[in-house]
């Protein structure tokens, strides 16, 4: 555990069990709540993690059993339950070489075999709050919330985007405190020298890329996505006539992917023969991976497939995929996997993967949209 974690008041005794406890899907027993906090802020006292339940119980957590917890949560019309009734997609589904799982990838990880996974390619719920039962149903009814709806452009309607602007510091704050122990969770299921590739932002990569490091993944660099969005460039919202000639924030033409890896045990040549890990997979002998890629907006013909607000082309995912198994084998892992994107990209590479989601919605959009997307034919597509 990183020396800084002690810095912590008491009161993030209290922010870490709600954070502990907020991305499960069940009731975590006393046991479980401790060393999941220990995890995240280092030495605490069981007195303190147990004072603290029993104090607030039930106006903030809910007592399941006898010693098992979880958060409270308001009841939300319209909002997903997340009850496992797929009608034909039964969790865990398989499509060729890959399975996709309906759990939270917090409970999941904790039940996987150290050493098991050999890539992971992701791109999570950045802000957190957007993904929230409440937001998202509000993003699926197409009115309020955090959900930016842009307007149809050119005779296309554009993907909505998420108002990372507008988060609280406590927002941010648990936006770091996710990640970080997530990345605990995850580093001891990692094969030494198996990279860790994590779509960012640029207004939030610093937090995400600190809790990655100090949960002890090394940090490699960032992998740059040359796309134009629609974030950023507007002016002053109700003065746009009086500042016409000012953007606010600078128009987003590229999209930051952190890059990690679990620590090697020796040299590369030593993880490559032992885990098949430790580098990037070639495009060819005489090229090496590059840390830009030019790439275009997910097509329409994607899009008509899945419609998940952060869809990503097959044409970025592939090549991204491809290089992050170096010698071509192992398991690529999407812990965050929305309608699976990274698993069909997978697939079409002949890969083996495996991937997480817990929003029922999305769950059986994927189960239906991995073989189509695995299928799409990405050699006509231009970047611009």
């Amino acid at each position: 555990m990183s020396a800084n974690r002690s810095r912590y008041a008491p009161g993030r005794v209290r922010d870490a069990i709600i954070q502990v406890l907020s991305p499960s899907s069940e009731a975590l027993s006393v046991k479980e709540i401790e060393s999941r906090v220990r995890q995240m802020i280092g030495s605490t006292p069981t007195s303190s993690v147990r004072s603290y339940l029993r104090l607030n119980t039930p106006e903030v957590f809910v007592r399941e059993g006898r010693g098992a917890y979880r958060v409270r949560q308001l009841e939300l019309r319209g909002a997903e339950s997340g009850v496992e009734d797929f009608g034909d997609w039964q969790a865990p589904f398989r499509i060729g070489k890959a399975i996709i799982h309906h759990a939270n990838c917090f409970d999941w990880l904790e039940t996987q075999p150290e050493r098991s996974i050999h890539g992971v390619v992701t791109d999570p719920p950045y802000g957190l709050h957007e993904y929230t039962a409440e937001q998202q149903t509000k993003l699926r009814n197409g009115k309020g919330g955090t959900w930016r709806i842009p307007p149809s452009f050119d005779g296309h309607l554009r993907s909505p985007l998420p108002r990372f602007t507008t988060l609280t510091t406590d927002q941010l704050s648990e936006l770091r405190d996710f990640f970080f122990l997530w990345a605990r969770l995850l580093i001891s299921r990692l094969v030494p020298g198996a990279h860790v590739v994590v779509a960012s932002n640029p207004l939030l990569s610093y937090i995400v890329s600190g809790a990655l490091a100090d949960a002890g993944l090394e940090r490699r660099g960032e992998l740059i996505r040359l796309v134009m969005t629609l974030r950023g460039g507007d002016r002053p919202k109700a003065a746009h006539e009086e500042f016409a000639e000012v953007s606010v924030m600078p128009r987003s033409m590229w999209e930051p992917w952190l890059i990690y890896r679990k620590p090697l045990e020796g040299r590369v040549q030593d993880s490559l023969r032992k885990w098949g890990t430790g580098g990037f997979r070639r495009p060819s002998e005489d090229r090496p991976f590059g840390d830009v890629i030019r790439s275009a907006p997910t097509r329409k013909r994607e899009r008509e497939i899945a419609s998940h607000p952060s869809l990503k082309p097959q044409a970025f995912m592939r090549e991204l995929v491809r290089a992050v198994l170096p010698l071509g084998e192992g398991v690529v892992l999407d812990p965050f996997a929305g309608a699976g994107s990274t698993l069909a990209a997978a697939e079409a590479l002949g890969y083996r993967s495996t991937g997480v989601e817990k929003d029922a919605l999305y769950f059986r959009m994927a189960c239906e949209a991995i073989p189509r997307l695995a299928a799409v034919d990405i050699e006509d597509q231009p970047l611009r």
